[in-house]
């Protein structure tokens, strides 16, 4: 495989920081609705994601766009691409 294809396939995740308290790291929330197995209801699920903020950009309440790396420490393997919308 070509390099550029290799890093094409990193997975992407749109989502609100929830928190910001870390140095260098921000913590992405994303919500998604899961339809019931047996009850057929639709149910909100949160995954939270520790993600790499190089220059401690984001605030609480941001929508921001991640992407998949490396592991750079136990629990963060994501950085930070963009800052799509400020918190209000």
């Amino acid at each position: 495989m070509e390099e550029n294809t290799v890093r094409n396939l990193r997975k992407e995740r749109v989502g609100v920081v929830v928190s910001n308290k870390m140095d260098k790291t921000i913590v992405v929330a994303e919500r998604r609705k899961v339809k019931h197995t047996v009850y057929g209801k639709f149910v909100n699920k949160t995954t939270k994601f520790y993600a790499h903020d190089d220059t401690n950009t984001c605030n609480i309440g941001d929508t921001v766009r991640i992407m998949e790396t490396r592991p750079l420490s136990k629990k963060k393997c994501w950085r930070l691409v963009e800052i799509i919308e400020r918190a209000k």
